[in-house]
């Protein structure tokens, strides 16, 4: 499921573009480590939802997860580290381009 943001597709860059492997990454590292949970699979985003590293872009799974801009491209925001976060997919699109925003998913112990 693609959403259209303005004049791009969720879960891409400012120029409508694709995140490279190494953006996504170091996008992966910003989320929340869990103890007892293999940091290299599962974390939590912001909204303390599960997020899985493999799920990247998957909007079927349960733990799939996207690149959000913190400040929307919309806006003004940049693809700079320091205003990407990893979000949950349903977190993202209730975001959107939003700056006040409430979670769609919370964490499920």
């Amino acid at each position: 499921m693609v959403l259209r943001i303005g004049n791009r597709n969720s879960n891409t860059n400012q120029s409508g573009g694709t995140f490279s492997v190494s953006e996504i990454e170091a996008v992966w590292q910003k989320a929340t480590i869990v103890p007892g949970n293999d940091p290299r699979v599962f974390r939590k985003d912001t909204c303390g939802a599960w997020i899985q590293r493999d799920a990247y872009g998957n909007t079927n799974s349960e733990y799939g997860w996207e690149v959000d801009h913190i400040y929307p491209v919309a806006l003004g925001g940049s693809d700079a580290l320091a205003n990407l976060q990893p979000l949950h997919w349903q977190n993202n699109r209730a975001k959107s381009d939003d700056l006040k925003w409430t979670c769609a998913v919370w964490a499920k112990t």
